[in-house]
């Protein structure tokens, strides 16, 4: 069984009519919905949780955090952020959704300003398949058409991906590096770009596989936490 979290904002939802039409219970739920199967369980939580701070023991039963984040990365407490960072280095895995790439965690994991280009128009998106044989493509053809985007485009001030799995092409001509893994210590991240609120994303079918593979991909090899102890010369313990 792997274990994920959602973590959502959930204001979007809550404050805009146009938005709750969409995700009327929040992303989380949809996402929860999609993603729970024989060998997926899900639990969520908002950022009120978070405020009020995220347990040990909910962070080490966790397999997978899905994050999406957008209004109210600052509101999330410096030590929340710190407490996943070290979570993922340890070994969790962790999804980054959409503007998440803004979010402490991921800037933390990144050490970059994460900055990017962006518009919101409505475009339409083809998120191409680059790496065909990855685990997070698998089920795809050689695109996901999205009608209906936030454009995002480069630079993306991230570090150089361990693989870049999608390439996002606008209807504007812009690109974007749009599905990127990464290890940090022991832990296995994913970013995927798609997943503006004000559009049913979360809705389309090759956008929920490439998160159900990315959640399967991104489930731990193990977990070890990466310590600096003083150790004694081999041979001379006793």
């Amino acid at each position: 069984m792997i274990h994920v979290t959602i973590y959502n904002e959930f204001l979007h939802e809550q404050n805009n009519e146009k938005i709750r039409a969409i995700y009327p219970d929040g992303i989380h739920m949809c996402i929860k919905r999609f993603l729970e199967c024989d060998d997926i369980s899900v639990k969520t939580i908002t950022l009120e949780d978070v405020q009020n701070g995220i347990s040990d023991e909910l962070l080490k039963g966790t397999d997978v955090m899905l994050w999406w984040g957008h209004m109210a990365h600052e509101k999330v407490p410096d030590e929340v952020a710190k407490k996943v960072q070290q979570e993922v280095l340890s070994g969790m895995g962790i999804i980054f959704l959409h503007s998440g790439h803004h979010s402490k965690p991921f800037r933390l994991l990144m050490g970059t300003s994460c900055n990017l280009t962006w518009r919101e128009d409505g475009d339409y998106e083809r998120v191409w398949v680059v790496k065909p044989a990855h685990p997070i493509a698998r089920g795809l053809g050689r695109f996901i058409y999205i009608p209906e985007v936030e454009t995002y485009g480069e630079p993306f001030d991230v570090p150089e991906p361990d693989v870049t799995v999608f390439i996002g092409g606008y209807e504007g001509g812009e690109v974007f590096r749009s599905g990127l893994c990464y290890r940090r210590g022991n832990g296995k991240i994913f970013y995927f770009q798609p997943g503006h609120e004000s559009f049913p994303i979360y809705k389309i079918p090759d956008v929920q596989t490439v998160i159900r593979n990315a959640v399967r991909w991104a489930y731990p090899d193990g977990r070890a936490a990466i310590d600096c102890p003083h150790v004694t010369k081999p041979g001379t313990e006793g």
